[in-house]
């Protein structure tokens, strides 16, 4: 069974309200679709979330490496759903100019890979979370269902109350803080969520690289009465060194984020000891497979990882992430399916959003086990073009 055709998508799906942190603040999200269809009409979708202050990538830039990418000569024959996994975690994009961390390509080629797994275990009647064994066995540990994590961003005074207080008896056992907003008091908003979610809820702080080597931390510190769980990405990816005496310093493990896309990433932070662990999305680590690799680096070097999301993502990538979830073992945390609650267009049929406490099923049926709704997917599509086919 060969690939016929292969069709991106450049999607701007609407948001249903701004989002802000420290990097970035946005109302909608310019995503990439990736639609594969074998030869026997067999389709599977696959999607990635370009962003340039993470990976280097925009929408545009992507389907133009996708375009030159030579996919179709890397797409051959597969009679066995375990070569079509071999076949997907071969896939190759083009060389990105002054890309030494080799991640310029990494969401283009998680919507490329996603949608040739997809169509494949349609086609062989497996699920994706098949793929877990085949690639990485030693962290394979099936679950039934899952819970998610709530994250709060930029709300404070009133908001910020409400929404503490809402996650609490909608029953979420962990959430994530956004800190290092300008204007905003780390400290009086940690104390805030702190008092309403009570001391059994576990709280990490997201800083999306806000604070500089010298003031990082102190910065952590003057939140550590907080019991912090973990402290994600407190420095800018170019000051990512001073991590080393920062962890020194600090009780609080630190989480890679924004400088952890890729092997050569997970290499310097391991051989730096410049943290404690890594948080994987599939968008910005390049696929499912890229993703599994890097956790069976992290487990290798005693190093801990959670599951992250991309804001805007789709039902399809939410899937994705949900069959990664319940299927791999020693998740620190687990980010995602926020669809109904984010994006205006879902993509599903089905609503896959998690619900109360966060909790979440595993996918059944084929594929990623959702059905995409075709007519939502033109009515956010910016562009397309034909790569195969």
């Amino acid at each position: 069974m060969r690939v016929r055709e292969l069709t991106a998508y450049h999607i701007r799906n609407p948001l249903r309200r701004t989002v802000r942190h420290a990097s970035h603040a946005r109302t909608s999200t310019d995503n990439i679709l990736i639609r594969c269809q074998l030869d026997d009409g067999t389709v599977g979708w696959g999607e990635g979330v370009p962003r340039e202050y993470v990976t280097g990538e925009t929408a545009d830039g992507a389907i133009s490496l996708l375009r030159h990418s030579e996919l179709p000569a890397q797409v051959e024959s597969c009679q066995r759903f375990a070569a079509a996994v071999a076949l997907a975690e071969r896939l190759r994009l083009a060389d990105v100019p002054g890309d030494d961390r080799g991640i310029g390509g990494n969401a283009a080629r998680c919507a490329v890979e996603l949608a040739v797994l997809d169509a494949y275990a349609r086609h062989f009647r497996e699920p994706l979370s098949a793929v877990v064994p085949l690639v990485a066995p030693d962290r394979h540990q099936p679950r039934d269902r899952i819970q998610y994590s709530a994250a709060i961003t930029s709300s404070h005074g009133l908001k910020l109350k409400v929404i503490a207080w809402a996650y609490r008896l909608y029953g979420f056992r962990q959430i994530k803080v956004k800190v290092g907003i300008q204007g905003q008091d780390d400290v009086s908003r940690l104390r805030t969520v702190r008092k309403r979610v009570g001391h059994k809820v576990r709280l990490r702080v997201d800083a999306n690289e806000a604070w500089t080597a010298a003031e990082a931390t102190e910065r952590i510190r003057t939140l550590e009465s907080f019991d912090l769980e973990l402290a994600e990405q407190p420095v800018p990816h170019g000051e990512l060194a001073s991590l080393q005496d920062v962890r020194k310093n600090v009780r609080t493990p630190i989480l890679l984020d924004e400088s952890l896309c890729g092997m050569n990433d997970a290499e310097r932070a391991a051989s730096g000891s410049l943290c404690d662990a890594f948080n994987v999305r599939l968008s910005k680590c390049g696929g499912l497979i890229p993703s599994l690799r890097l956790a069976q680096f992290a487990k290798r070097y005693g190093l801990g990882y959670q599951l992250g999301c991309q804001v805007g993502e789709t039902a399809i990538l939410s899937a994705a992430g949900r069959h990664f979830a319940t299927s791999v073992g020693d998740l620190l945390a687990v980010e995602g399916s926020f669809d109904r609650h984010l994006v205006r267009e879902p993509l599903s049929i089905t609503d896959i959003t998690f619900g109360r406490g966060g909790w979440a099923p595993s996918l059944a049926g084929p594929g990623l086990g959702v059905t995409i709704d075709s007519s939502a997917v033109e009515r956010i599509t910016i562009a397309r073009e034909a790569l195969l086919g």
